[in-house]
């Protein structure tokens, strides 16, 4: 207790003392020795770590496509989210790191600010990525309508690529019957005669399944035919020109078209109305406003 102003310096002495070389811990467990300042101020942190340098952190990401892109700083990659050819479910890996994540499970990118749209940065390079299937869909909702000769080029060609299937086993069959026309009448000529119209039976049915197999394969994952594919075509959803999928663009698109042209008596006025509504201003067949759905050039 000071009993007068010599007194009260010296406890002041005393308490700057016990305080100069106070030992003080950081959340890390490192010690850190700090000098307590006579009042009024600040404090000085000697014997602190110093900084580790800054080092930015790469990543490499899987594309619309399948293939690797990368490894690009955190800038380039948002750059990529902003044009549409990334998104925060992009499977990327930091470099040094083997395990693939969601982008939007990195910190770097884990920003709501992310979501919106971004102006990239100059010089970006725009191309070097496919369309994820967002900004894909956002790009056909807007893109132009495929024009009416460009739609009938492209059946066109789908026939005559059926037709070039079936031409093997059409030629066998030709064969078979152009020998049983000249009148070979021995049991082996019949016989050879029955086994080679088999034959050539089977090649056509075995071709013409193989091909529709492959249409239907290419129509429902990315809208589609071979013929649509070498015109630039493709078949999106009305709304929001999404891929539209299974029932949409085969079972609702051409099944149910099918089945209604072949009825008696209303088949034929059916097929003729499907086909003349092309010339509607939306150039939509009535099977596309059946299942929803608009061709539009790519």
């Amino acid at each position: 207790m000071p009993t007068g102003e010599n007194d009260y310096e010296n406890e002041n002495d005393s308490e700057n003392e016990n305080d100069s070389d106070s030992e003080n811990e950081n959340d890390d467990g490192e010690r850190l020795w700090l000098w307590r300042a006579p009042l009024g101020r600040p404090a000085d942190i000697v014997d602190a770590p110093p900084a580790a340098p800054f080092r930015e952190i790469m990543f490499t990401i899987i594309g619309g496509d399948g293939k690797e892109y990368g490894p690009v700083p955190a800038n380039q990659l948002r750059d990529w989210i902003a044009a549409g050819r990334a998104n925060l479910d992009t499977q990327a890996k930091a470099a040094g790191s083997a395990e693939w994540r969601r982008v939007g499970d990195y910190v770097e990118f884990g920003a709501p600010s992310l979501v919106a749209p971004a102006i990239p940065s100059e010089g970006a390079d725009q191309a070097a990525l496919p369309l994820t299937e967002p900004a894909a869909a956002s790009a056909a909702a807007s893109a132009p309508l495929a024009n009416r000769g460009e739609r009938l080029l492209a059946q066109i060609l789908d026939n005559v690529i059926g037709l070039a299937c079936a031409l093997p086993g059409l030629i066998l069959m030709a064969l078979a019957a152009a020998r049983a026309g000249f009148g070979f009448g021995t049991d082996l000529d019949k016989l050879t005669t029955a086994a080679g119209f088999s034959a050539g039976l089977m090649v056509t049915l075995a071709a013409l399944v193989a091909l529709a197999a492959v249409q239907l394969w290419m129509v429902v994952t990315s809208g589609q035919t071979i013929g649509k594919r070498v015109l630039d075509l493709r078949i999106v959803t009305f709304e929001d020109g999404t891929n539209p999928g299974f029932v949409k663009v085969f079972l609702l698109r051409a099944v149910l078209p099918a089945v209604l042209g072949a009825i008696p008596l209303i088949g034929l006025p059916f097929t003729l109305a499907d086909y003349g509504f092309i010339f509607r201003a939306d150039r939509r067949c009535l099977h596309d406003l059946i299942a929803g759905t608009k061709v539009i050039k790519v």
